[in-house]
């Protein structure tokens, strides 16, 4: 599953991954030749010395570890810049009361669809805004993959696209296939593995292809009921199935079909999302507490509750034996 050539096509139309100089090699080579015994078979490493540091590992792969920082949140950092975000008026900000208070439903378990596609589009707007170079891959250009049959502008590879296109972009594709806020958050996870992976920028020639490649993968491997390639042709009118389903096997291959995406770094994408909120004045809604949002807040409380209490007991059972022991046996001492 790691290997970069799938069975599913040649390896002449696979994308070639960066891959180390002549040099770098035989200097491995040399060094494992002369460890190595005239009479013995050829050294080979030990599955230790081949395997990545996890101090390395998690600098080079944040969106596989969770102790790494984003690059989104990085980058949205860098310049000092800040997206302004137009605010509703000081009328318009709530504020709770003796009579009336107003909760967060945005959770990690359950996040907010709108605020998280908002987020997740003004992260990659700093990705192409602050994108170090304009490496990329002749699948995702859209000028030599187009997504519609309008012609593409000249100058498509140097005007940054707006916030707002982003985000509508993204939301007419979440809009038409019923997919969950956690799909963004998951999209935006694959689409900084295959930049890190694949040694990529997004940039305003590929930034729609790439996008559109994440959600497409973030889809089939989050929802039950995932979206078909066809279903995207429908939504996007004049893109073909065939041109979909080699973006996806090129992209999966780009990603060496690591589609893992642990807890803990679901957790952290979710929170410098709500970082990058705060940075930038998206607020999130806010909602007054009615009788019926009390009850089902009161029902998880219990239930979290009894939960709790269930492990408590447990842990007792576990530690009671110590109580049950008659006295502890000592050796007599022998004196010389």
């Amino acid at each position: 599953m790691g290997n970069t050539v799938s069975c599913c096509g040649s390896p002449e139309s696979s994308p070639q991954l960066p891959s180390r100089q002549p040099t770098e090699r035989l200097e491995e080579l040399q060094t494992s030749t002369e460890v190595s015994d005239d009479n013995t078979v050829p050294y080979l490493q030990h599955i230790s010395d081949r395997e990545v540091p996890d101090e390395l590992a998690s600098e080079s792969n944040p969106s596989d570890h969770a102790r790494a920082g984003t690059i989104f949140l990085s980058k949205s950092q860098t310049d000092g810049e800040q997206y302004t975000h137009v605010s509703p008026g000081p009328l318009s900000k709530k504020y709770s009361s003796c009579s009336t208070i107003f909760i967060d439903d945005n959770t990690v378990s359950q996040p907010n669809l709108k605020s998280t596609i908002k987020c997740v589009t003004l992260a990659i707007y700093y990705h192409i805004k602050n994108r170090d170079s304009g490496r990329s891959l002749d699948i995702f250009d859209e000028k030599l993959h187009p997504l519609s049959r309008e012609p593409v502008p000249e100058d498509y590879a140097d005007v940054d696209p707006e916030h707002k296109l982003i985000y509508r972009f993204v939301r007419t594709l979440f809009s038409a296939a019923q997919l969950t806020a956690e799909c963004a958050i998951v999209t935006l996870v694959y689409l900084e593995r295959l930049l890190t992976y694949a040694e990529l920028d997004i940039c305003p020639a590929n930034w729609k292809r790439i996008v559109l490649g994440a959600i497409l993968l973030a889809s089939k491997v989050w929802d039950d009921q995932a979206v078909w390639n066809v279903d995207y042709c429908q939504i996007l009118k004049d893109i073909t199935v065939e041109d979909m389903n080699e973006m996806e096997r090129q992209f999966l291959e780009l990603l060496q079909f690591n589609i893992n995406v642990p807890a803990s770094v679901y957790a952290k994408y979710y929170f410098d999302l709500r970082q990058l909120a705060d940075d930038n004045n998206l607020n999130f809604p806010l909602e007054p507490l009615n009788n019926q949002r009390a009850q089902k807040l009161e029902a998880i409380s219990r239930l979290c509750e009894d939960k709790y209490k269930d492990l408590s007991r447990a842990s007792m059972r576990r530690s009671i034996s110590a109580d049950n022991l008659i006295g502890i046996r000592r050796s007599n001492a022998v004196l010389s």
